[in-house]
């Protein structure tokens, strides 16, 4: 897709978050030694720095490790949602994990969600927490997505969730029908999480950023990690993997379970009143709307446009499709922000929460599928649980173990027949570009001696040069030109424009290949 006149008036030259842009963000220390702890949680986000949160106040002594700096993942870049309306979620537990577990996942997003909000109020966290209903519609004209949102109905009654059915929204949006989920939440989540850093570090918590940790795990009379490039070892007795993808999976490959999912988002002043609500679309196209306050002004977020990491069109385009429904529909002013992200989702869509060996004290939290707040903050409060010698009443539905035969091993087989795919075709693609040909702020895979490699130009005419070929499992990366990122369609590993790991599963970098020239 050509880069249009509209693009360049309208929408910022480069990604950046509102959430990441309007908080000042602490900074630490890599770790530079061997290091001794109690219990060591990987990951930097709001499932790390919650369970970190929790765990100190239970007296334990933690440390938090952060492969690059905090807030820098997809919790920097998420719309913000405090919601137990997931989508159309709850008609498919019902029928693939049964009532019980179905009004179980319910209640541990509505847990989760009281203690966000009780812990905002005992913490006094000025966060922009505002209480909203929240919407999810089938758009005009779609009577698919109306029988499958009257199902979602069905089961909310079923199960008791307190959804109402309209047949309008308080927007100027037509829609055949919807379901409204009253008094859910949105908020700052890094005014947030930045009040819950500072009450763990005043219980003595450790923080240490630029520290990525390895694949390997060794068990004597605790737990020892190990720091990926340096090789420091970390000595704990807990270790949590906050990190989105799994550090360690005790050989139960999650990367053939799991897969990953972009999502875009533009914050907007828009022209007409924006009355409120969080609303979200059920059909394919999805849509995201929600309010936000920034300079004295209310903007809008409007999100959507998903896609499996490295398999989407131009990514400009997921972002001029975003603008175009919101300048239809309420109008712009200006788009001060744009930014996207990804999560990663699960064979059966119901998070991964757990310990995933009996021989090994460590417990994978990931899986979200874009509802990282609230499953975020129950992964933290589940694996307290864990620790403290509690079990959770939703260990057996979040369990990182299970298995579910339907629709896991249809979605199975499918999943890696696409990693399959790509593979093949990352490595046969045919390609034109020299890299003279590139010109600035340009990148693509182009022939340099022989060879396909990635190449990118940047805006004072120096080359950047990396062999694509993703460190994780050997897919090849391809060039995201709205983030200025290589990334991999199989598992979802991004790497920067010199090939530094920006997001996993890869641990290791994209081999620099020069200049070129």
């Amino acid at each position: 897709m050509q880069e249009t006149r509209r693009y360049k008036e309208d929408l910022p030259q480069f990604p950046s978050s509102l959430w990441r842009d309007t908080v000042d963000i602490p900074h630490f220390p890599k770790l530079m030694e061997d290091h001794r702890t109690e219990v060591a949680v990987v990951g930097g986000g709001i499932t790390g720095i919650t369970a970190a949160y929790l765990l100190a106040k239970e007296g334990y002594q933690v440390t938090l490790l952060e492969a690059g700096e905090l807030f820098a993942g997809t919790t920097g870049f998420t719309t913000a949602k405090i919601t137990a309306q997931h989508g159309l979620i709850y008609n498919e537990l019902v029928a693939h994990f049964g009532e019980e577990q179905a009004r179980l996942y319910y209640r541990s997003q509505r847990e989760a969600m009281d203690f966000m909000l009780n812990t905002a109020k005992a913490l006094d966290i000025d966060c922009g927490l505002t209480r909203e209903d929240a919407y999810l519609y089938a758009d005009a004209g779609d009577k698919a997505t109306l029988k499958q949102l009257q199902d979602e109905f069905t089961a909310y009654r079923q199960l008791g969730i307190p959804g109402e059915w309209v047949d309008s929204l308080p927007i100027p949006l037509q829609v055949e029908g919807a379901i409204r989920l009253p008094d859910q939440a949105r908020f700052h989540p890094l005014q947030y999480l930045k009040a819950l850093l500072e009450a763990f570090l005043a219980q003595g918590g450790k923080v240490f950023e630029h520290t990525m940790i390895g694949e390997k795990v060794d068990q004597d009379s605790g737990l020892t990690l190990h720091t990926e490039q340096d090789d420091y070892l970390i000595h704990c007795h807990h270790a949590v993997s906050a990190s989105h993808f799994p550090f360690y999976d005790g050989g139960a490959l999650y990367f053939t379970r799991l897969h990953a999912e972009r999502s875009y988002a533009l914050a907007i002043e828009a022209e007409t009143e924006f009355v409120g609500g969080m609303y979200l679309s059920a059909g394919n196209t999805v849509r995201s709307l929600r309010a936000v306050e920034w300079e004295g002004k209310r903007l809008v977020i409007v999100g959507g446009e998903n896609h499996k990491t490295g398999q989407g069109e131009c990514t400009y385009g997921h972002y001029e499709n975003l603008e175009r429904f919101g300048g239809e529909l309420l109008g712009i002013k200006q788009i001060p922000y744009r930014w996207s992200t990804q999560d990663l989702i699960t064979l059966d869509n119901v998070p991964y929460i757990g310990k995933i060996s009996d021989d090994k004290k460590v417990y994978i939290t990931t899986g979200f599928r874009k509802w990282g707040m609230t499953n975020g903050t129950l992964a933290a409060l589940m694996i307290r649980d864990e620790i403290v010698g509690k079990r959770s009443r939703y260990a057996e539905l979040y369990d990182p173990t299970r298995f579910k035969a339907h629709p896991g091993i249809r979605n199975f087989v499918a999943q890696n027949a696409n990693v399959a795919k790509e593979l093949v075709t990352g490595k046969l693609e045919i390609v034109f570009k020299k890299t003279h040909e590139l010109a600035p702020d340009e990148g693509a895979v182009v022939f340099l001696d022989g060879r396909k490699v990635g190449a990118y130009r940047d805006d004072a005419g120096s080359l950047h040069l990396v062999d694509r070929t993703c460190t994780h499992l050997g897919c090849e990366c391809e060039w995201n030109a709205a983030e200025r990122s290589w990334d991999c369609p199989c598992h979802g590993s991004r790497f920067s424009i010199d090939g530094d790991v920006l997001e996993g599963p890869a641990t290791q970098p994209l081999e620099k290949l020069g200049t070129g020239e």
